[in-house]
């Protein structure tokens, strides 16, 4: 059976509105339209548009139902691939599961680098910590599963494999993510505009680096 192409929609209090999707390609792509609609002035007022990994939600809106009778009759377009130029990350890929990661893909471990510094990827969501993203890209034969028991602390700049994912932790914290390298990028600074250097829709590429 192939994944519906229209969105369920569902009210969240009063001004809000959580429209779910079957796939995680299908919440980009719709999360990528409803932004391009708003610029265009084709959307209602709404404070924010917020994807998750099969979700979007939409914040302060006057009128949830209107929104959810409109979105009901449009099927999800495919997602566009953006204009201009990926933001660069070097990494020095010598992370503490490399050689697991390695022995996962079935390579030497000096191939992680080159394989996934030659994938492009994109910021699906972001949560868990301020600053960190869900980057998705990884074909299907390179995903890894959680490590089966998380590290107490893992360093800031870590990069880090996890099923689909790869991400990058924006600071010292606790996680399970398989990790083959890290990178001196400052992934969230409050002092910044913005604060993340991720956003939704951020095309990435990682560079060997060290």
């Amino acid at each position: 059976m192939s994944a519906r192409t229209e969105p369920r929609t569902l009210p969240v209090g009063r001004h809000a509105l959580l429209v779910e999707l079957d796939t995680a390609e299908q919440a980009q792509a719709l999360h990528a339209e409803l932004l391009r609609r708003r610029a265009a002035g084709e959307l209602p007022p709404v404070r924010e548009i917020v994807p998750a990994a099969r979700t979007v939600l939409l914040d302060g809106l006057d009128d949830p139902g209107a929104l959810a009778a409109d979105l009901a009759g449009r099927p999800v377009p495919p997602l566009a691939t953006a204009d201009g130029e990926p933001l660069v990350l070097p990494v020095r890929y010598d992370g503490p599961d490399l050689a697991e990661v390695a022995a996962l893909w079935g390579v030497a471990e000096d191939e992680v680098a080159r394989i996934h510094s030659g994938l492009e990827f994109r910021v699906a969501f972001c949560g868990f910590a301020p600053g960190f993203g869900y980057l998705t890209g990884l074909p299907e034969r390179l995903r890894v599963p959680r490590r089966a028991t998380p590290r107490t602390a893992v360093p800031a700049g870590s990069v880090g494999l996890a099923g689909p994912y790869t991400g990058v932790y924006p600071r010292s914290s606790p996680g399970g993510w398989q990790l083959i390298g890290r990178t001196d990028a400052v992934l969230w600074d409050a002092g910044r505009q913005p604060a993340a250097l991720l956003a939704p829709g951020t095309r990435v590429r990682f560079e060997v680096c060290g």
